[in-house]
């Protein structure tokens, strides 16, 4: 903690404010975790103030932990400006994958429910009111029914895509650094175990999709991912243009 960068330092006291005022004022939820695009709720601004908004305890502890150890390291030898910019872009990057991969089986069951005579403003009108039509059951599996359901109400939260951004990019600058897990306590290189962390966000992102009739975990797989394609293409960039040596300072 001793440390600890500045821009680090102010992204966890905002988090943990953000956090605390989430559980004071329970609404806030509804304001700034990120809703789906055709929900009612969803607001402009949400894409940004999901990843200062936690589920729970464990949640807002493990992001932030992995916030100073990482982020520390990567704002010290980058700058703050270059660091904030890197870390509000993976939030953003995994909010986009996300979202998209939500859209893609929402539009997919809108489409198959059109198909068979509702119109998609009707069902977006029943949706927006809390409510389902029973019929549209017998349409489609149970497993695609959910994600359709699950993408329409869910809400994202966390600094997770953004983290995950972090821990790529540090892989990415000290590949041979060994990483350990508490449930895995032999430590791993960066360079083997973060795409072998991603793999299984992948896997289990893809399992719970309605497409292998999966059930979610409650975990945005495909914000980590997202965040972590995000933090690798723009550290590509910066390598192969060789910004990555450039302080924003």
């Amino acid at each position: 903690m001793m440390n600890m960068t500045p821009v680090v330092k102010q992204l966890l006291i905002i988090n943990i404010i953000f956090f605390i005022g989430s559980q004071l004022v329970p609404i806030s939820y509804e304001y700034l975790a990120m809703f789906f695009p055709e929900n009612p709720s969803f607001q402009v601004w949400q894409p940004i103030t999901h990843m200062f908004m936690h589920g729970g305890i464990m949640h807002i502890a493990f992001n932030m932990f992995a916030l100073v150890s990482f982020g520390s390291a990567l704002e010290h030898f980058w700058g703050g400006k270059k660091f904030l910019f890197f870390y509000i872009s993976c939030g953003l990057g995994s909010a986009l994958l996300h979202t998209a991969v939500n859209y893609y089986f929402f539009e997919d069951t809108i489409n198959i429910l059109t198909a068979n005579g509702y119109h998609k403003a009707d069902i977006l009108n029943i949706l927006s009111q809390g409510k389902i039509d029973t019929r549209w059951q017998t349409l489609v599996n149970p497993a695609q029914f959910e994600g359709f359901t699950s993408a329409y109400i869910g809400t994202v939260v966390g600094a997770s895509g953004a983290i995950y951004g972090l821990l790529t990019a540090f892989a990415f600058m000290f590949p041979n650094a060994e990483l350990a897990l508490m449930f895995i306590p032999i430590p791993i290189k960066a360079k083997y175990f973060v795409p072998g962390l991603l793999l299984i966000d992948l896997f289990l992102g893809v399992k719970g999709t309605s497409l292998f009739g999966g059930g979610g975990t409650g975990i945005a797989h495909f914000a980590h991912v997202g965040g972590a394609i995000t933090g690798f293409l723009m550290m590509w960039y910066w390598k192969k243009n060789q910004f990555n040596n450039n302080r924003w300072n």
